[in-house]
């Protein structure tokens, strides 16, 4: 990877100096200003335990029966994301008829039926040509030898998370405190079986992926890894990819945790040798190909991954709400902040 970092020149007479890398970064933190912090900090707190847990334990019901994808169940998880929206009067994107972006049977294979993203959206208002994309998938193993696999973790804690972010997001809008740039939100299916919602999505985007400036991925976060389980360490965030494509990217986040949630911000999956490869196993990375900076948010891996034991009375609900504040205090900045990010980096 390349870094193309913004070049200062000094003049002098007869010469001329270039900043250090370090005085590059330097600048980079001295420019963050934290756009209406108050704001931001009262409509995060709107993200709540109780709401959070309502949609975990409705999304990895029986009902439900594990969300596999074209199932019955993933249509009915559909329908429930489809309703929660239309109640809270959040809209489907522009120039859509509804909620769904349909994706036929013949883009993911003769073993699946036909699938849907789930889409919504918050228009802004000076920059609202501008498009920051919150994602979670919401598709999960389904019933496998008559055992059903609820995914609370994987992923309807990420679900839940949109959910209550799009909520606070449309309360601040109806408020006059709107964002700048516009939210879509977008729900995927098919993650389970090779990212296929996010890459219809990349290849069909509802809105152009030109003016998309970041896609902050959200990728089970109810729960705390066995790394961290080891050292009692339950005030945490893996995140992947901040740093890959924009530099500045990697700061905001950082000085946005610092100002709101204080979170233990953990990179040790985003390194490049990472034999997970996490970073190309969600669905951001279907935006990250397209040059999109991306932030990925991921609690890590643990006992219940994949199981049937991955039910919802293991969720750390007090923990998914301070993740979910997070994410929606990044959401907050990039959509609020004078200049779009930089991307000085390629893949």
């Amino acid at each position: 990877m390349k870094s193309l970092f913004y070049i200062s020149i000094l003049a002098t007479i007869g010469s001329c100096a270039t900043k250090s890398h370090k005085e590059k970064i330097q600048d980079i933190k001295d420019g963050i200003v934290i756009e209406s912090p108050t704001q931001a900090f009262n409509y995060a707190a709107t993200i709540s335990t109780e709401e959070l847990k309502t949609h975990v334990y409705n999304f990895s019901a029986t009902e439900m029966e594990g969300r596999a994808v074209g199932t019955k169940g993933q249509k009915r998880a559909a329908k429930y994301l489809l309703d929660y929206y239309v109640n809270e009067e959040i809209s489907p994107p522009p120039g859509e008829d509804d909620y769904f972006q349909e994706i036929p049977q013949s883009y993911l294979g003769s073993n699946f039926n036909g699938s849907e993203n789930v889409l919504a959206y918050v228009k802004g208002s000076s920059l609202a040509h501008e498009i920051i994309v919150v994602s979670a998938h919401y598709d999960h193993e389904g019933i496998k030898e008559g055992q059903l696999y609820p995914g609370a973790d994987d992923n309807s804690s990420g679900t839940a998370a949109l959910l209550e972010i799009a909520q606070a997001f449309e309360l601040a809008k109806k408020a006059g405190h709107g964002p700048k740039r516009s939210i879509l939100f977008i729900h995927f299916t098919a993650e389970e079986i090779g990212l296929h919602g996010s890459r219809y999505y990349s290849e069909n985007p509802t809105l152009p992926l030109s003016q998309t400036v970041v896609n902050l991925n959200v990728d089970m976060i109810g729960r705390v890894d066995n790394r961290n389980l080891k050292v009692n360490n339950d005030n945490y965030i893996y995140l992947i990819g901040s740093d890959r494509l924009s530099t500045e990217l990697h700061y905001i986040s950082e000085a946005v945790n610092k100002t709101f949630a204080q979170l233990d911000l953990q990179y040790r999956y985003n390194a490049k040798d990472d034999h997970n490869l996490y970073y190309f196993r969600s669905d951001h990375y279907n935006f990250a190909k397209e040059s999109i900076p991306v932030i990925f948010y991921f609690n890590g891996e643990h006992d219940d991954y994949h199981k049937p034991t991955d039910t919802a009375d293991k969720i750390n609900f007090q923990l998914l709400q301070k993740r979910a504040q997070l994410i929606f205090s990044t959401a907050w900045q990039l959509a609020n902040q004078p200049e779009r990010i930089v991307i000085d980096k390629i893949q």
